[in-house]
């Protein structure tokens, strides 16, 4: 797990460290030092903490003006124990929110399992993007994450999306590929 970076390729357009209205402004990483873990796994110190013990992510792109963000992650998404969905909505999302981000693209290829809890904070979520015209989705998440995403009707609020190219398109064209998608499977 050492090994996966978060994204890099779009890091000359934008960076969060260095973007005042992002959760994760200021922050200084190492390329050497490696501390965070999950489990007993270290993990790229390029990743970001944001409070869970066993899910990290990196904000890879935000376009205020067009009301979007991209997000990869990894690790275990973990509501059961850890209540991830709270921790990331009150201190990365609602800060985005915040700033006229409304539309979340969530890169989740590298989100080894999903252990559900309680869905207030999705339908929170849900709910103030059906107030703005936003939406989030995920991204390659695997079968496992998949399967019980799907089993705790956690789809109904973030659609899951397969779309394995995503590496070669920029911020704006995944974005409208994304958006285009999903104008394609909503009804309305």
């Amino acid at each position: 797990m050492h090994e996966i970076e978060p994204f890099y390729n779009w890091r000359h357009i934008y960076t969060s460290e260095e973007d005042p209205k992002s959760p994760f402004y200021g922050r200084m990483y190492s390329e050497f030092e490696y501390s965070q873990t999950v489990y007993n796994y270290y993990i790229h110190p390029q990743w970001d903490e944001f409070g869970s013990r066993t899910l990290y992510l990196k904000i890879i792109y935000a376009d205020y003006e067009s009301g979007y963000a991209i997000i990869e992650m990894i690790g275990e998404w973990n509501d059961a124990i850890e209540n991830d969905i709270m921790t990331l909505k009150r201190d990365v999302i609602d800060v985005m929110m915040g700033n006229g981000i409304n539309k979340f693209i969530l890169i989740t290829e590298n989100v080894l399992n999903f252990h559900s809890g309680d869905k207030d904070y999705y339908q929170e979520w849900a709910e103030e993007n059906e107030d703005s015209s936003g939406w989030a989705v995920a991204l390659n998440m695997s079968e496992p994450a998949q399967y019980d995403f799907h089993r705790k009707k956690i789809d109904q609020y973030i659609e899951l999306i397969e779309l394995p190219e995503w590496r070669v398109y920029k911020p704006y064209h995944l974005f409208k590929k994304v958006d285009s998608l999903l104008h394609n499977r909503l009804p309305g």
